[in-house]
């Protein structure tokens, strides 16, 4: 064994004993994905994400980043809380959904102190090299770099999936100039199964692999700083902060294991209060519960607007209606969402609504007594084919 090499096993071993999930290396070459990022561009998929275009040459000269980098240390950070609790959380119309990622601390700092500490031990225990961390910041392809070093293949939700993870887990990159042997990527095993592709609520899985955020409830939830589009607010349902259906019925999901990371379990001030609690707050509450979350990111307006869609979509109550009235003349972007949901809150007074069947299907995929039959199902279709 070279020294490079016995260096690689080391750092993966470092990395796991740190807290890293999983460690692995990768070359920086992802010039195959320049031509799909183009086009992607180009028709504007990227919606209001302007900074997916700023530094676009950055993505694939990624040595730029780092004085001769020509390997990624790819880290990968499970982040599935206790009790996730899916079920109860998407069928009660009263109560927030926030994704699952978001219920504990920020993973950016969490993890790029990690990283760097990481890096700290490389040194320490090798020589000095050049190095810098990202965690789902600057103009980094990480997905693609994790599926180069063998962490996951692309699923058919554009996530990179697990076999041991699923997709419940964080990316982290350390790039280096130290030329480590690289891993290989794995087979991908999705076969048949569409699962995430017939549940998305908005059909923003457009096809298998590609995802136009313009309709994803993640981003017209979170990115998204503007109206939301009144063809997509019925399907936002009481999703408040992101969205995990594609995930949730993913079967790779299914068996993972929860974070031994206390930092991501469930802040009960946030994530587990009902609508009308959370639409109460003021921007100094919302800045003080939501301080050390990503969902402070959003800011306190977005917040109000994601609330008012929810509760336009909560079953009809004098309390939503005087709630959502009380809100009116504060800002001009949440004054239209908070018409929208006080027409729909007034529809309900007088007939009852229709159920929605497909988010009916997913608390029943979701529940206990129906989980079983659906992975048994999905992983029929996903066998190899001879």
């Amino acid at each position: 064994m070279d020294d490079l090499t016995l260096l690689a096993k080391q750092i993966k071993h470092w990395g796991q004993k740190m807290g890293f999930s999983q460690v692995a290396i990768s070359d920086l070459d992802v010039s195959d994905q320049k031509a799909y990022f183009d086009k992607y561009i180009q028709a504007g998929m990227h919606g209001t994400m302007q900074w997916l275009e700023t530094h676009a040459d950055l993505r694939f000269n990624v040595d730029k980043l780092v004085p001769g980098a020509v390997r990624a240390i790819v880290v990968r950070l499970d982040y599935l809380p206790d009790s996730p609790e899916f079920s109860k959380q998407l069928s009660d119309p009263n109560h927030g959904y926030v994704s699952r990622y978001a219920w504990g601390r920020d993973y950016h700092k969490l993890m790029r102190k990690m990283l760097k500490n990481f890096a700290i031990k490389i040194e320490q225990e090798s020589s000095k090299f050049n190095y810098r961390p990202f965690v789902d910041s600057g103009p980094v392809l990480e997905k693609t770099l994790a599926t180069k070093a063998g962490l996951g293949w692309k699923g058919k939700n554009g996530l990179t999936i697990n076999t041991k993870a699923g997709s419940w887990y964080f990316l982290g990159e350390l790039l280096v100039d130290i030329p480590l042997p690289i891993d290989k990527p794995i087979e991908e095993h999705c076969g048949q199964c569409v699962s995430c592709i017939k549940m998305c609520p908005t059909q923003a899985l457009i096809k298998p692999y590609i995802l136009d955020p313009r309709r994803c409830i993640a981003y017209l939830t979170i990115e998204h700083e503007g109206v939301i589009p009144t063809e997509f607010r019925q399907a936002i349902g009481n999703r408040i902060y992101g969205c995990d259906d594609c995930q949730i019925v993913c079967p790779w999901n299914k068996d993972t294991e929860n974070s031994a990371h206390n930092d991501f379990q469930a802040r009960p001030d946030v994530v587990k209060q009902s609508l009308l609690h959370l639409w109460q707050w003021d921007e100094k509450t919302f800045l003080e519960k939501t301080q050390g979350s990503p969902i402070r990111r959003i800011g306190y307006v977005r917040w109000k607007r994601n609330l008012s869609i929810a509760l336009g979509n909560a079953p009809f109550s004098h309390e939503n209606l005087d709630a959502l009235k009380s809100g009116l003349n504060q800002n001009p972007i949440v004054d239209i969402h908070i018409k929208w949901a006080i027409d729909e809150q007034l529809n309900k007074q007088k007939m009852e609504s229709l159920p929605n069947r497909q988010h009916l299907r997913l608390i029943r995929i979701i529940d206990k007594t129906n989980l079983d039959e659906h992975i048994a199902y999905v992983r029929r279709k996903t066998k190899p084919q001879d």
